[in-house]
């Protein structure tokens, strides 16, 4: 299989933790697709992905599939045994309305505040940008870290007593707030000690050097005219 990806993105890091924490980084390969260059808007990439986000999962028969959450149910599912999107219905019907609560509330609010508050990927690629509505949405992300803050007060992990997908796309959002400079608020204690804990895991760790430019495949030159 082949991950299109960028080593450093927050939503790319989501697949790179389902990966590791499925064990099956040794199946994929990386193609680096470089944000800050706009290849991820290239005609070719489109052509892969027509929403021109990363990443994107190609499996050999040539099948793409993309958006962080289709891709983490194809990879939880290789296994016959689902541990990251749940095993039963509850469980299912649960780490899916956490995990679209975290993209919702904290996430792509994140995302939005830094492509159109911040320089975000430089002028070449924010072609239009709403500083208004990127401060705004800097707000609502802060207001998703106190509800989050809320929810780990009672409970070890974000959609219940073990670790999921819900769970990944938390911590892509704070890993996106840490990238932007947005401090979660020092009173979110069981925000921040969830998220401390979350670090010590292996996927998270790691999520970095499994797919660093020095070890994976660049997009070719060509694909980028």
């Amino acid at each position: 299989m082949t991950v299109y990806d960028w080593h450093t993105g927050p939503y790319p890091a989501r697949v790179r933790i389902a990966l590791g924490e499925l064990g099956l980084q040794s199946q994929v390969r990386f193609v680096q697709i470089n944000l800050r260059k706009g290849e991820h808007k290239t005609p070719a990439f489109l052509a892969k992905n027509y929403s021109g986000t990363l990443p994107v999962l190609e499996l050999e028969d040539g099948t793409l599939i993309a958006e962080c959450t289709a891709i983490t149910q194809f990879l939880d599912a290789l296994k016959g045994k689902p541990s990251l999107t749940g095993a039963t219905p509850v469980q299912q019907g649960l780490i899916h309305m956490m995990t679209r609560r975290a993209e919702i509330e904290l996430l792509d609010a994140v995302s939005v505040y830094f492509h159109h508050a911040t320089p975000g990927l430089g002028p070449d690629v924010e072609l239009y940008q709403n500083e208004e509505w990127g401060l705004r949405q800097r707000d609502k992300a802060v207001r998703g870290m106190r509800y989050f803050d809320g929810v780990l007060g009672g409970r070890d992990f974000v959609a219940g007593d073990s670790f999921s997908m819900a769970d990944i796309t938390v911590i892509g959002g704070l890993i996106f707030a840490e990238l932007v400079g947005l401090p979660v608020p020092g009173e979110c204690r069981h925000l921040l000690g969830w998220y401390a804990r979350m670090q010590q895991r292996p996927s998270v760790q790691n999520r970095i050097a499994m797919s660093e430019p020095a070890t994976a495949m660049t997009w070719p030159t060509r694909h980028s005219a």
